[in-house]
């Protein structure tokens, strides 16, 4: 085998392992489109004894009501 070839061959490897390692990667972050519904509800938890979540603004809101 030559020098070039077996230059070739170790660069093609290197980058196939880094891209499979950024695939994971990004696999690993996002949500699959089947479990958007499940996601949002671990992120917005709904109560057992159905009442619904306060999302009135309060005052101590320093987003909106500067002081």
């Amino acid at each position: 085998m030559n020098r070039n070839r077996r230059i070739f061959i170790i660069v093609f490897i290197v980058f196939t392992a880094i891209v499979i390692l950024f695939a994971i990667d990004m696999a690993s972050r996002t949500t699959a489109p089947w479990n958007k519904k499940r996601e949002l509800e671990r992120a917005l938890p709904v109560p057992k004894d159905g009442t619904a979540i306060d999302t009135t603004v309060t005052d101590d809101d320093t987003l909106l009501a500067p002081k």
